[in-house]
């Protein structure tokens, strides 16, 4: 115990007694801990830290050189990866892998609510309108295309596969296509493949590449009345190309838990769509129990392999 290296980890998602105990068991003596809340979380306090597990502003990070590991509690670390954020030889490990369940069943459930048009009919209750909002389309035989194919895309194309849909997939770079895929292809063919799909389903990370992957052109290039969903970043779809796609008719609707910017501003016109289903970045986070279960379990496994960089899980580059 004298010669062990200590190590203070600060820990800032919200635990239970049982989940505490897994992270605990996971670090053993070798750590020192602290369970706080992100809001009472200071410079001060972070600067004494060795290991996070939790995000928390990357302006609060800068500065911060004793840390030697950051463990997010998101599956994006794009926010965490630009110079300075963090010391240069400071591990940088993500929650991919905890997400997939949540967000992929919000994301079916926006499907059924976009292909039945129940966004519709709520407006439609609300008003005490007892009216037929016309024809729609199955699941069933549809083709479904999937932008990003990260945990939150694969298990969203798997549950489109069990409903009979045809599925494609484009990922970033050439892999083994998975079962769960009738096709797969890369961000080159997107143009070429995206007049065939009736649903649209995006989980793309945000970088210079996807920013306004979805503009004017590639909408109009979508199949009239198809149907697009983005759960992954708001910056992936140009919201004035957006409204104007759905206002003219040519999508049937579309469905987005993120937005550019968040909030959408009350005054902004996409608000009032029939043909738009707005939730406020709500298909992650840690509303799911088991969602957390799965952030601290990753946390635990990293934990217990740390400072083993080649068997620690989601390790991210930063500059």
């Amino acid at each position: 115990m004298e010669n062990m290296t200590l190590w203070k980890v600060l820990v800032t998602v919200p635990v239970t007694q049982a989940q505490k105990k897994l992270l605990t068991d996971a670090g053993g003596e070798r750590c020192i801990w602290s369970f706080l809340p992100r809001i009472k979380v200071t410079r001060e306090i972070l600067r004494q830290q060795d290991i996070l597990i939790g995000n928390l502003p990357p302006a609060l990070l800068a500065g911060c050189d004793n840390l030697k590991w950051v463990q997010l509690n998101s599956a994006g670390a794009d926010l965490y990866t630009g110079e300075g954020i963090l010391p240069p030889d400071c591990l940088l490990t993500s929650a991919v892998g905890a997400y997939g369940l949540a967000v992929s069943e919000h994301m079916l459930a926006l499907t059924f609510a976009l292909i039945r048009r129940l966004e519709q009919y709520m407006r439609n209750q609300q008003k005490h309108v007892w009216k037929s909002m016309g024809q729609i389309i199955s699941v069933e035989e549809s083709t479904v295309l999937i932008l990003g194919l990260g945990d939150i895309g694969s298990s969203y194309a798997v549950k489109m596969k069990a409903l009979g849909a045809r599925t494609i997939g484009i990922r970033r770079t050439p892999a083994k296509k998975p079962d769960f895929l009738d096709e797969q292809y890369t961000l080159e063919k997107l143009d070429e493949i995206l007049p065939r799909a009736d649903i649209v389903a995006m989980i793309v990370p945000e970088n210079a590449e996807s920013f306004h992957m979805m503009n004017a052109e590639r909408l109009s290039l979508m199949k009239k009345g198809a149907f697009l969903i983005n759960a992954g970043r708001g910056t992936a779809v140009e919201p004035d190309a957006l409204l104007q796609a759905l206002r003219s008719g040519h999508l049937g609707g579309a469905a987005l838990d993120v937005t550019e910017p968040e909030p959408v501003p009350k005054d902004h016109p996409l608000w009032d769509l029939e043909n738009l289903i707005i939730t406020p970045h709500v298909a992650g986070q840690f509303f799911l129990p088991e969602t957390v279960n799965r952030i601290i379990r990753i946390a635990a496994d990293n934990l217990r392999a740390f400072p083993d960089e080649g068997a620690m899980r989601n390790i991210t580059p930063h500059k």
